[in-house]
């Protein structure tokens, strides 16, 4: 069997990939502390399981429009109306099955071989491959010198005549780390200025530690948002990960042209689901109470955690947002993945290579585990370093 090219191109998850490994240690009787997970450790709020329920014993069982029932698409209009103050219409925007397959419908509709792409690392895992399936480049900014937040500046040196398209993650996937909302308004002038497309992944938009603010491109001028597409999930900010469904905010063509691919590959996501995800956004009593219970429980333990890595030496920028640590690992081995592996070998965390982000020589380190467990793989972790 001959394997497609653009297939070939692609890399395996390596988030994916570290799960994976802690299943069968666990189907081994392995006492496993998973710090690879990338979801939220709590339940999906009951609330929105009712209305999931409700909706499967009235018979929303059936197929939707392409675009999403529009219950959803009238919810997605008022959060951004209620939370940033802006107007969209429902032919700008459409459900999608997670934020996953969100970002890939916003890049296969305009990217093409020639063009590239601008990410910077540490980027989350699927950004690149995504890039590759569509025959353009992925070109990378590389952020460290500024610790691991993007500059408008890092930027504008990176964007060529090539340039189509850039891809934001704020907070990020896996560093934590905020854009501040100038910078973050200045990196999409200067896009705009050379006519690059943006997509804003939105995944961890509500999960930004105080005094730090939550910020969307959805803020934007008129002007400025008709280079932008939102990818929106309610994977995290609802502990809802199982469920798959997403979200894009985008121009008109530019949705027309999302909904054209995805009308040939999922169709949409599931019908009950798309109305348990309307709950949730509709209901703002109680999902405000819920994020906020997560988030103040992440903050508890990112600020124990932090400072604990960076005791025995896992040095990492302070998180503020999201859910993960990203430390340097480059004085414990040659390359991130020698040290993953010998967490995983030695003490039975599981923790991500780096590499795969797109940075050599850290790992990433989710606390979406209890701080019990958090404390024992601290100690474990003293343990051979």
């Amino acid at each position: 069997m001959k394997i497609s090219t653009n297939v070939k191109k692609m890399q395996p998850s390596s988030t994916l990939a570290a799960m994976q490994k802690a299943q069968a240690l666990k189907a081994e009787g392995k006492d496993v502390i998973d710090l690879s997970v990338g979801e939220p450790d709590f339940d999906t709020p009951q609330f929105i399981k009712d209305a999931a329920w409700e909706a499967i014993q009235s018979g929303k069982t059936k197929y939707t429009a392409t675009s999403g029932v529009k219950i959803l698409q009238d919810a997605i209009v008022g959060f951004y109306e209620r939370e940033f103050n802006k107007s969209y219409k429902p032919s700008e925007i459409m459900a999608t099955s997670g934020g996953k397959q969100a970002i890939s419908n916003a890049v296969a509709t305009l990217c093409e071989a020639g063009d590239e792409v601008l990410i910077a690392a540490p980027y989350w895992v699927s950004f690149p491959e995504m890039i590759a399936f569509t025959g353009a480049k992925a070109v990378v900014i590389d952020t460290e010198e500024t610790e691991f937040v993007l500059t408008a500046e890092q930027v504008r040196r990176a964007i060529t005549p090539k340039t189509k398209l850039i891809i934001l993650n704020s907070p990020s996937n896996p560093s934590g780390r905020v854009i501040p909302a100038d910078e973050f308004r200045k990196i999409i002038e200067v896009c705009a200025e050379n006519n690059v497309y943006v997509i804003s992944d939105e995944c961890y938009l509500l999960f930004v530690y105080p005094p730090n603010e939550v910020f969307s491109v959805a803020s934007l001028s008129d002007e400025l948002r008709q280079f932008v597409c939102i990818a929106g999930s309610f994977s995290k900010t609802y502990a809802m990960t199982g469920w798959r469904v997403g979200y894009t905010i985008a121009p008109e063509t530019w949705t027309k042209a999302m909904l054209k691919l995805q009308s040939h590959t999922t169709s949409h996501p599931a019908s009950f689901a798309q109305y348990a995800c309307a709950t949730a956004l509709d209901n703002v009593e109680q999902s405000r109470k819920s994020v906020k219970e997560m988030l103040a429980e992440y903050e508890r333990r990112r600020n124990w955690f932090l400072p604990a890595l960076n005791e025995i030496g896992l040095v990492s920028a302070m998180p503020e947002g999201a859910f993960y640590a990203f430390p340097n690992v480059k004085k414990f081995a040659n390359t991130s993945a020698e040290f993953s592996d010998r967490l995983l070998n030695e003490t039975y965390c599981v923790t991500t290579d780096g590499a795969g982000f797109g940075s050599e020589g850290y790992i990433r380190i989710s606390y979406a585990t209890s701080m019990e467990r958090l404390k024992e793989a601290i100690e474990r972790i003293k343990g051979i370093i």
